[in-house]
């Protein structure tokens, strides 16, 4: 893979992500289920960003 190719990957992959996991914040005040959305988002982002799996980490035990 290329590295334009590769950071393009990184930056759609980050907007969507974050989009998700902005929506899901939103809901949290808005209805709506934030507790789905949130780690949805997380998951999006932890496939590129190792900050992203560290919190998805801690938010899977603390739903269990």
């Amino acid at each position: 893979m290329s590295d334009a190719l590769r950071r393009a990957k990184r930056l759609v992959v980050g907007v969507i992500g974050f989009t998700i996991l902005l929506i899901g914040i939103l809901m949290i005040i808005l209805p709506g289920p934030a507790f789905i959305l949130i780690p949805v988002g997380l998951a999006i982002l932890a496939t590129q960003f190792a900050w992203a799996r560290r919190l998805l980490k801690k938010v899977k035990r603390k739903i269990k």
